[in-house]
């Protein structure tokens, strides 16, 4: 019987693109089947032992190329972003199974699920960017999530506060307006695109917010009030700006009172 964090080591401590998306697939197969054990054997390895693959080249967000959906190349600029953004999930999700240990079997069978549709999603852009002539790597990128994994590695409700609950919910926030764009620019492909990813995407963030407060209930902890302490102390300038998708967020997982936290400027 396959280890799942033996799988995760080798999705984490691996650059081949085509062997972690191999291997995410397989773990979630074998899950289904009842043929994964989730047993920890050995603790995880050090975060700074993760390895990339060699490109795309990275750089800062403000030295990233500024480029509109108007054009043809913006377009394929933001197809390229979105794929990098997908990458990186896969790596964030298999990262949180992998670091953070006695958790309960649910734990590890949602993040590997998460990984598995992060895999998806990215095949699906990689695919998208091919019938525009771009491969992805082609283009620089950003690594601005995975800092934010960097900075949580000790910390599980730190890295479900930033990860799912902040990063990965601004998805939720935007995307709805981009779709929009595209419906405008009569682009169905990219429509059906976005559309599967931002559905995908309620569901994690939904998981976030449910493993938030099952680790906040843990240890005696409020979670409205640790959500606020920890974007403040993790988000570069205290907190992330609106607008807020509330529909949506309300079905991830979020409160009326950390919205209404969110959206209030003043604090």
């Amino acid at each position: 019987m396959k280890n799942i964090f033996t799988l995760a080591e080798a999705c984490l401590h691996h650059p081949d693109i085509e062997k972690k998306l191999t291997l995410t697939h397989q773990a979630q197969l074998l899950l289904t089947q009842g043929q994964l054990s989730l047993v920890s054997e050995q603790p995880p390895l050090a975060i700074s032992c993760v390895q990339f693959p060699s490109t795309p080249i990275l750089l800062s967000t403000r030295e990233m190329p500024k480029r509109k959906l108007g054009s043809p190349d913006g377009i394929k600029a933001f197809f390229h972003a979105i794929a990098h953004v997908e990458f990186m999930a896969i790596y964030l999700a298999w990262d949180m199974l992998y670091r953070f240990r006695g958790m309960p079997d649910q734990f590890y069978q949602d993040w590997l699920r998460v990984a598995d549709e992060e895999a998806q999603h990215f095949e699906l852009i990689r695919t998208h960017l091919q019938a525009m002539d771009l491969a992805y790597g082609d283009l620089p990128a950003h690594n601005g999530l995975w800092d934010h994994a960097t900075d949580t590695a000790d910390d599980l409700l730190a890295r479900l506060a930033m990860i799912p609950r902040c990063m990965e919910a601004r998805g939720l926030d935007v995307t709805p307006a981009i779709i929009a764009k595209f419906k405008h620019m009569g682009d169905e492909a990219s429509v059906s695109l976005l559309t599967r990813i931002l559905t995908d995407e309620v569901g994690h963030v939904e998981r976030g917010s449910y493993w938030f407060k099952f680790v906040c209930a843990q240890q005696g902890l409020e979670p409205e009030p640790q959500y606020q302490l920890l974007i403040k102390k993790y988000y570069q300038g205290g907190k992330p700006k609106g607008p807020f998708n509330r529909e949506m967020r309300i079905i991830a997982g979020f409160s009326d009172a950390e919205l209404d936290w969110l959206e209030n400027t003043s604090l």
